[in-house]
């Protein structure tokens, strides 16, 4: 630890000298400096937090994710793996000697759990599962470990030479990263005896278990599971326990006929706190997570956060069992909150214009948050009596050499009266006129823009645009009826948020009303093409993995319970189809020269929405592009395509926004 630390040190100060130099305006390739950090863990003891680290290996052209520790007290930082084998889900052992981690090192074909000793050593390999861990837990008592096992394919034999023919008979029947779904392929739970390297089956089916915790005295499982009578119709997950042991029989707790997720047993077992959806239907797109708490049999089920109005994650309890804290996400803020059981009151712990995530709970009124800001990507702080202490700075060398852009907050009123607040990227504070604008529409589109870190946004800015990111109708943050006032209506009263932000950026002369762009990702990319199919104002889009031509998409994206219950099945409702697919049926409207991206491997918006549009315009003689990326699934996950994408925004908008020739 203290070779670690010396080294952290000399890093630090070799590092000065960037402080000195002047700073750069972000590009595109410094997507690669940014390092990403994730899954916070606390040690038992409280001294300690493990976490993910993923880094851009250049050469390889992929992210490798190694294990790291830090102190509370913020002294000492350790890296824990190294090489090119890859670590993750790092969890501590009970009594605190050892952590655990997956990994697919030592030639395993699927990732296994792996241990090393907390003071140091090499690690060792803990099992050798033929299936897919899709996570595991200690035992309390730290002799076995809860697994959630993915049936292995081909029944764990060679995959054969030639593939054989995908046989294809269920209603879901595809995922994007996953691909074509078989029914053959189920996710059970599992015991491992860690002594004995005994593996034992605790549930078998055809139905699914996912999100499973052990009880505090580690006699029960709580887990969810869609137990009806096919899944594929309906998101209808409910929460079960099943004693710990083989032949057990698993005791539903819950009959809400939506989505119930995430449960998590208070410290004294006495109760299990949940999130449920908002609608019991069996379809849900347009909804916000409300948290709730039942005793552990089942009984007396309180709505913790109705009041609210407004989505909650990262649940997680004291010590005590006497408060439930989460975050809340409320209009560009993602702020801490806490529930105490006795006065049934919700007091915020922790707000500001900046984004948590990840909650751990350390001692009384002391937690563990990933916080990331406009300015910082994420890092892991410690939140102290209600006041946030960084604890790891490993963004800081590669803040030292660039210059962000201003970030603030935006209102406008759409047409109809709605309020829409965005997120208003500027080059620079005093740089806030007549500004070439770029309107970064996010996907979704139940999300919201907030005040966290946003690097497409950031680099778009530095390079001379105002980009304003708007929470159109559809978003969350806003409460329910906010969210779902889009349902079946898509590309109305979006389009309208989308036109009164940008008509009020135009009043306020932020906005160059002669130079003005849109783009966006996944919905964000689908109401790119509904917006230049309603106005020709827009002098340059970039569409990315979007589609507007939906009679044509049925069956092809993953969306087929969203179709069938939000449209109707189309050959009844082909009139609803039709009007919702303006942007392709009346390409003929648009002028706006576009760029059209997708991944070859897109399962959630399949290229062929972007190709059809592409076709369209290219008929047309739009000026068009089409930019297909290569086994790349809805996101891309390839280092040198995520600059790439980057540097076809500037290159796209410098053409027709700033008159720049394309090199």
């Amino acid at each position: 630890m203290k070779q670690s630390l010396l080294f952290l040190l000399a890093f630090t100060i070799l590092g000065t000298p960037a402080l000195a130099q002047t700073k750069q305006m972000l590009k595109p390739n410094d997507a690669y400096k940014i390092s990403a950090l994730s899954d916070p863990q606390l040690s038992p003891d409280g001294k300690w937090v493990s976490y993910s680290l993923s880094d851009v290996d250049t050469a390889k052209n992929k992210r490798t994710t190694h294990l790291w520790m830090q102190s509370w007290d913020g002294k000492e930082s350790v890296q824990l793996t190294h090489g090119d084998d890859a670590a993750s889900t790092a969890r501590w052992s009970p009594d605190g000697k050892y952590l655990s981690f997956m990994s697919s090192r030592a030639d395993s074909k699927n990732s296994q759990v792996w241990v090393i000793d907390r003071r140091g050593g090499e690690g060792r390999k803990l099992t050798n599962i033929k299936g897919n861990i899709n996570s595991y837990a200690w035992s309390p008592d730290a002799t076995k470990l809860l697994m959630v096992i993915t049936d292995p394919e081909f029944n764990g034999k060679e995959a054969p030479k030639t593939p054989n023919p995908i046989q294809i008979d269920r209603y879901h029947f595809k995922q994007d990263g996953q691909g074509y779904l078989s029914t053959k392929e189920h996710s059970h739970l599992y015991i491992y005896d860690i002594e004995k390297k005994k593996l034992d089956t605790l549930t078998r089916g055809d139905k699914d278990e996912e999100a499973a915790e052990w009880s505090p005295d580690g006699k029960q499982i709580v887990f969810t599971s869609n137990r009806t009578a096919d899944p594929d119709y309906n998101a209808n997950d409910d929460i079960y326990v099943i004693d710990a042991k083989p032949g057990a029989k698993m005791q539903q707790l819950t009959i809400w006929t939506g989505t119930e997720r995430q449960p998590h047993w208070s410290p004294d077992g006495k109760h299990i706190s949940y999130l449920r959806s908002t609608s019991n239907a069996n379809y849900i797109m347009y909804d916000q997570s409300v948290l709730f708490m039942m005793d552990a049999d089942g009984k007396n089920n309180i709505i913790v956060t109705e009041q609210l109005d407004r989505g909650v994650s990262s649940v997680t309890w004291t010590k005590d069992s006497q408060n439930i804290a989460f975050l809340v996400g409320d209009d560009r803020l993602v702020y801490m909150a806490q529930y105490n059981l006795a006065t049934k009151a919700i007091t915020t712990i922790n707000k500001g214009m900046y984004s948590f995530s990840d909650v751990k709970y350390h001692s009384p009124d002391n937690w563990v948050v990933r916080t990331s800001n406009p300015y910082l990507p994420p890092e892991l702080f410690a939140l102290e009596n209600g006041k946030l202490r960084q604890l790891t700075f490993h963004q800081k060398q590669w803040l030292s050499g660039v210059k962000l852009a201003h970030v603030e907050p935006f209102q406008a009123v759409s047409k109809d009266g709605n309020k829409v607040s965005s997120v208003l990227y500027l080059p620079d504070s005093s740089k806030r006129k007549n500004l070439p604008l770029i309107a970064f529409i996010h996907g979704g589109p139940t999300s919201q823009d907030d005040y966290s870190f946003a690097l497409i946004q950031q680099t778009l800015a530095s390079n001379g645009y105002a980009v304003v990111s708007i929470n159109y109708r559809g978003s969350l943050g806003r409460g329910i009826n906010y969210t779902k006032v889009i349902s079946g209506d898509w590309g109305n009263k979006e389009v309208l948020d989308i036109l009164g932000t940008v008509d009020e950026l135009v009043k306020q002369k932020i906005a160059d009303p002669n130079r003005l762009g849109i783009g966006g990702w996944s919905y964000g990319g689908i109401l790119t093409d509904y917006t230049i199919a309603t106005t020709t104002r827009f002098k340059a889009a970039c569409s990315g993995a979007g589609t507007a031509s939906l009679l044509g998409m049925y069956g092809i994206d993953q969306y087929i319970l969203q179709y069938d219950n939000e449209l109707g099945v189309p050959w009844k409702n082909v009139d609803k189809y039709l009007k919702l697919s303006y942007p392709f049926l009346h390409a003929d409207r648009i002028k706006t020269p576009t760029l059209f991206m997708v991944g070859q491997r897109d399962f959630n918006v399949p290229a062929a929405g972007s190709e059809q549009m592409y076709q369209a315009l290219r008929t047309l003689n739009v000026p068009t592009e089409l930019i297909v990326y290569p086994n790349q699934f809805h996101g891309l996950s390839v280092p040198t395509y995520q600059v790439d994408r980057v540097q076809r925004y500037l290159d796209w908008y410098g053409k027709y926004l700033l008159g720049k020739n394309k090199n």
